[in-house]
């Protein structure tokens, strides 16, 4: 009883859905009610063999089955759910690695997910099978939880159309309390125990919080190796998987290829057909994980394009973006210190005498030109010639007017007349005054300044 009950309690890697039914058949039996397997195999239609399925080849291509709920050995449910043993499958891979007419394995998976325990150690076997000769993992319906963390092993991964379901990464446990339909029995079950977590979620009591906490801390821990196996498995961050494959949910046809669980849809045929022609769609060189290819298998047509490749192939894209940012920056630094030179030995060949400070200051901004330089040192020339003529104005002395001797271009007539009045009568009278003057203004404007006192005679005509 004990051991059925470590069997219900333990962490499945599976659905929801089908740890129910098994914790059900499990209390079932563990009531002492017996299970009538033929029933069960006439309602399921399941062949219920406990026994190993072996493995055939076919073009060279050994198809090993993973059908069912996964469990470390052989028991009752896989009896009943026509499961798989992980300890069995890894034993046919070994001896598919053996065979020398065997080239290429296929993993067949049709399973909801097992139990935590032997799926580690079976995902192992995968990874390094692969060293040796390619794996892929074919998912025929349903590759969830535990069945998935198997899969992702392989070199690649195919569904076989667009209601196949994949993913459910995540780990569940339950507990469950007997004691109290053992008391309706009137029986009561003591267990004795040394260390403190030993039995800390006993069957045998109602769950404690120490003992839910324990569960749960387990749990998560369980979760996070998942989480990271498939991180490595599929070439992609922890963080990826997390915000785009993880968290229990499960997906369809399509949307598996787009969260990057898997690498697209075949057929069986074909895909068995394409490994016997000596190529795997979608491969990754043996231990190089997340280092895939981007081929289609034949007779299914996909659209690569960059945004595909960023999402559902993140590494290759990466790999992309560094190798073009390694070669454009290396291209970059030749290109812009040819330029640079350039630059530098055109603005040593300007004529730019009288401002080479002007010039230095071009050389070190790094990105003056040399026809902007030259304009610039015209417009500094032009501005130094304007400086200097406005220095020799500043410095030259008043021009002074030519004057005439006083009383020589005198008026006639009245005194008493206004000087305007006078100067004109002399100005019409006296032709020697106009040669001199030019015009009456000017006549007019020496009158005035003499009869004010503000002209000097320098000489006299001769």
């Amino acid at each position: 009883m004990s051991k059925l009950l470590d069997i219900v309690n333990s962490p499945w890697a599976i659905q929801p859905d089908k740890l129910r039914e098994i914790r059900a058949i499990y209390e079932t039996h563990m009531k002492g009610e017996k299970i009538d397997l033929d029933a069960v195999r006439s309602q399921t239609g399941l062949p219920l063999q406990n026994k190993p399925q072996g493995y055939d080849v076919v073009d060279g291509v050994a198809i090993i089955p993973i059908h069912g709920v996964i469990a470390k050995r052989m028991n009752m449910f896989a009896a009943i759910s026509g499961g798989a043993s992980s300890e069995l499958v890894g034993r046919d891979i070994q001896a598919a690695l053996a065979d020398s007419s065997v080239h290429s394995i296929i993993l067949h998976i049709d399973s909801p997910g097992g139990t935590v325990d032997g799926t580690p150690s079976l995902a192992d076997i995968i990874r390094d099978a692969g060293e040796v000769k390619t794996v892929v993992a074919f998912a025929d319906g349903l590759m969830a939880s535990a069945a998935y963390w198997i899969g992702s092993a392989a070199s690649s991964i195919y569904i076989d159309g667009p209601t196949t379901q994949v993913g459910s990464i995540g780990v569940v446990a339950s507990h469950v309390d007997i004691s109290q339909a053992q008391a309706k029995e009137g029986i009561k079950t003591t267990e004795i125990s040394s260390g403190k977590y030993k039995r800390i979620a006993s069957g045998y009591a109602p769950l404690s919080e120490e003992g839910r906490q324990s569960i749960q801390d387990q749990t998560d821990y369980l979760y996070s190796v998942f989480v990271e196996v498939v991180a490595v498995n599929r070439g992609v961050s922890v963080e990826a998987v997390l915000k785009n494959m993880a968290d229990g949910k499960t997906f369809i046809g399509q949307q598996a290829i787009d969260a990057g669980l898997v690498d697209g849809v075949s057929t069986l045929d074909s895909l068995i057909a394409s490994l016997a022609a000596g190529s795997n769609p979608l491969s990754k060189p043996a231990g190089a994980a997340g280092s895939h290819s981007i081929t289609i298998d034949e007779g299914n047509h996909m659209s690569i394009t960059k945004d595909f490749v960023a999402k559902n192939h993140p590494d290759i894209a990466e790999a992309f973006r560094a190798e073009g940012y390694s070669q454009g920056r290396s291209e970059g630094v030749n290109d812009g210190a040819t330029r640079e030179r350039e630059r530098i030995l055109a603005l040593d060949a300007l004529p730019a005498r009288g401002h080479e400070a002007l010039v230095a200051t071009f050389k070190a901004d790094g990105k003056t030109t040399a026809p902007e330089a030259a304009l610039q040192v015209l417009a500094a020339e032009h501005a130094k010639g304007n400086k200097m003529l406005a220095a020799l104005a500043a410095d030259a002395p008043n021009a002074v007017p030519a004057a005439t001797e006083p009383g020589t271009a005198a008026p006639a007539g009245d005194d008493s007349l206004p000087v305007e009045d006078r100067c004109k009568a002399t100005w019409e009278k006296d032709s020697k005054i106009r040669a001199e003057f030019g015009t009456f203004d000017t006549y007019l404007a020496f009158e005035k300044a003499s009869s004010q006192g503000r002209v000097s005679i320098l000489s006299k005509r001769a």
